[in-house]
């Protein structure tokens, strides 16, 4: 009898642990306010979910129909916070899965490095003087808006010297910065730094918005190759794309997928942004019309994603789903995605640089996209919410309606 009461103490204590850490996890790591396709359907993830029977419409002054307050649950009896409902549309979108040519072109120009230069009197940095850092995006000289790397250089060569007014964004700030170039050895102006106004490369197209036109790929935005910064975009071009092959990923070394661009134009580029490249499609892609999942949907478990790694195009491939955030604050790492399709593991060793954007779907929705690769796992990697790409990219509809 006394090995029961133990037995029964020890699992009890295990209970408490438990449903004290669905609590904690539930307070802090699920968000207080989740889309729903109504207020009656509620929401269900696994050990939490809300109580339907005690929605309340909640009015508001920027939403004054779609909000209701309610529970959130964990075990469907223990109050864990209460939160808003937000009643959504269901939205469907064309999910593709090709490989396209990024071709883009930064509004101004980005510094990518600083450096001293020789001079009669010895090294000097002017760029360093005049509080340039690495990172900054020249947008103007005197005046006068910089539509490449050449127009700046120009500036400076015919500068005979003098300071130049520059204008720079910087964290979403713009300054007023003076720069004095120095004559170099070689007989020119230099202001001593290196920059940068172009970036190319292959991603995955996930999905095109018939009713907008707007596309959107990658999952994840174009950052400087240096600087590891955003880079700030003026215009570009999405391209057809053909994939010759592809170096395996390995631990510790990912691979790649290698492919070339034609000429055949498919679209414009828009927008950069931390959740994917955004355009205006000219061309109807390879695609398939797909409801887009809520993030109170997704789900962990079994899921596909339809990438392409060769000549035979968008293929779909079995993986997993292991771990959601669904109040992540980091906007393209939503979730963990781990590969678990025999032929792709033998075929790639997992996720490719190149395949971010691939769509992923489960229980036939678009859920998400890839969008990150484990260096050390490239079995596995990260992928963010399909919701937040159309929310996205239904900013740039609307910028392109005003």
């Amino acid at each position: 009898m006394k090995q029961f009461f133990k037995s029964l103490t020890a699992t009890l204590t295990a209970a408490c642990i438990f449903v004290f850490s669905a609590v904690v996890y539930g307070q802090g790591y699920l968000p207080d306010n989740i889309d729903v396709l109504s207020a009656s359907q509620g929401f269900g993830n696994g050990f939490f979910s809300v109580d339907n029977g005690n929605v309340v419409k909640a009015s508001s002054f920027t939403n004054p129909d779609c909000g209701y307050k309610a529970t959130l649950m964990a075990f469907d009896v223990i109050p864990v916070k209460p939160v808003t409902l937000n009643v959504a549309k269901r939205r469907y979108v064309n999910v593709s899965g090709e490989v396209f040519g990024i071709k883009l072109y930064t509004k101004g120009i980005i510094v990518v490095k600083i450096d001293s230069l020789n001079t009669a009197t010895g090294g000097q940095s002017p760029a360093q003087i005049a509080g340039i850092r690495c990172g900054d995006c020249i947008t103007h000289a005197d005046g006068t808006a910089l539509n490449g790397a050449d127009d700046f250089v120009a500036a400076v060569e015919n500068s005979g010297g003098n300071e130049l007014a520059l204008k720079i964004e910087r964290g979403g700030e713009e300054l007023d910065i003076r720069l004095k170039p120095y004559l170099s050895d070689g007989g020119k102006y230099r202001a001593g730094i290196w920059v940068r106004d172009s970036s190319a490369g292959i991603g995955t197209l996930t999905f095109c918005d018939n009713e907008s036109g707007i596309f959107a790929g990658l999952g994840h935005g174009v950052c400087d190759v240096d600087t590891g910064k955003l880079m700030p975009i003026s215009d570009g071009e999405a391209v057809r794309a053909t994939v010759n092959g592809f170096y395996k990923s390995t631990a510790g070394d990912p691979g790649e997928l290698c492919g070339t661009f034609s000429q055949q134009v498919i679209g414009s580029l828009k927008m950069n942004s931390a959740t994917g490249i955004y355009g205006i499609m000219k061309e109807d892609p390879e695609a398939k019309l797909m409801p887009v999942a809520l993030e109170s949907e997704v789900q962990e478990g079994a899921a596909q994603i339809i990438a392409t790694v060769d000549d035979k195009g968008p293929q779909y491939y079995d993986v997993q789903i292991t771990k959601i955030y669904p109040a992540s604050g980091n906007e393209e790492r939503n979730m963990i995605v781990k590969i678990t399709d025999k032929e792709l593991l033998e075929k790639t060793g997992g996720i490719l640089q190149g395949m971010s954007g691939s769509p992923i779907i489960q229980n036939s929705m678009l859920i998400g996209a890839v969008t990150h690769v484990f260096v050390n796992d490239p079995s596995q990697g990260y992928g963010i919410f399909a919701q937040r790409m159309v929310e996205t990219a239904d900013t740039l509809s609307m910028d392109a309606a005003a």
